[in-house]
C-alpha cells in the first residue's frame, strides 16, 4: 500500500512514482453482460488512489465485514510521460511497460452504491484495492499483436484476457483518457477486465500469467 514501488519483472525498481491509477470499466463487452450491465458507448472511467496499490506476490488480505470481494484481472499500463489531448504517437512514445492487476472489488457495496446512484469510490478504492505485478518493457511487447493475460484459481483457468477483445483498443483508449485529465509519469491504467470474475476466498490460490513473459503467484488470506 504506502510506499508501493514500480518494479521490472527482472526485480530492478523503475524510478518512476506511483501516481493515480485509471480503470476502465465494462471495457469488454462479454463482462459487462455477466454483471447484466449496459454496454457504454463511451469509457467508464474511475480512479483508484496510490494507497490502494500494493505489491501482488504480497498475500490479498480480504477486508472484514464488507461482502463479498471480487477479483478482476486486467492489462496494466505504465505511462513515463504527460501526455494531454495526446496523439496516438505520442502515448505509443509514453508506454513504458505492461503488467497485470487486480481490480478488487467489494462487490455488494458497489451494488448498494449503483442502486443509489452514488460513485464507486467506496467498493474500487479501499487500501489493497489494487494489487499490482511487476512490468514487462514495452520494447519486449508488440502493440499490434494480441496481448493476452489469463488468471487460474488453485491451478482452473478463471479469466482469459486479450487486447484485441477490448471495445476500445489500448491507445485510442489512452487518447480518450488523456482529453479529460493529464497523465503524468508513473501513472498506471486499468484497461478492463473479461468475463469470468467472482468472489475470492481465504486460502486460494492465484496465478497470474502475461502472454509468455510474466507469471506471478498470489494468495488469499
Amino acid at each position: 500500500m504506502h510506499g508501493y514501488q514500480h518494479f521490472w519483472h527482472t526485480g530492478n525498481p523503475i524510478e518512476l512514482p506511483l501516481g493515480k491509477i485509471v480503470c476502465v470499466g465494462r471495457n469488454y463487452a462479454a463482462h459487462a453482460r455477466e454483471l447484466d450491465n449496459p454496454v457504454p458507448d463511451t469509457p467508464l472511467l474511475f480512479m483508484k488512489p496510490a494507497t490502494a496499490a500494493k505489491v501482488m506476490e504480497e498475500p490479498i488480505r480480504l477486508p472484514q465485514g464488507r461482502g463479498e470481494v471480487h477479483f478482476e484481472t486486467e492489462l496494466a499500463i505504465l505511462i513515463d510521460k504527460p501526455l494531454t489531448d495526446a496523439y496516438e504517437d505520442e502515448v505509443r512514445e509514453a508506454i513504458i511497460g505492461y503488467g497485470l492487476a487486480l481490480d478488487l472489488t467489494l462487490r455488494d457495496v458497489q451494488s448498494q452504491l449503483k442502486a443509489d446512484g452514488h460513485p464507486w469510490e467506496r467498493a474500487k478504492a479501499f487500501d489493497g484495492a489494487c494489487p499490482l505485478s511487476p512490468f514487462v518493457p514495452a520494447k519486449a511487447i508488440h502493440l499490434d499483436e494480441a496481448i493476452t493475460f489469463a488468471l487460474d484459481i488453485d491451478d482452473h483457468r478463471q479469466q482469459n484476457g486479450s487486447s484485441w477483445d477490448m471495445l476500445l483498443p489500448i491507445v485510442p483508449l489512452i487518447a480518450h483518457i488523456s482529453e479529460h485529465f493529464t497523465l503524468t509519469p508513473g501513472d498506471v491504467i486499468l484497461t478492463g477486465t473479461p468475463e469470468g470474475v467472482g468472489a475470492l476466498v481465504p486460502g486460494q490460490k492465484l496465478s497470474l500469467q502475461l502472454n509468455e513473459q510474466l507469471l506471478i503467484e498470489t494468495r488469499v488470506i
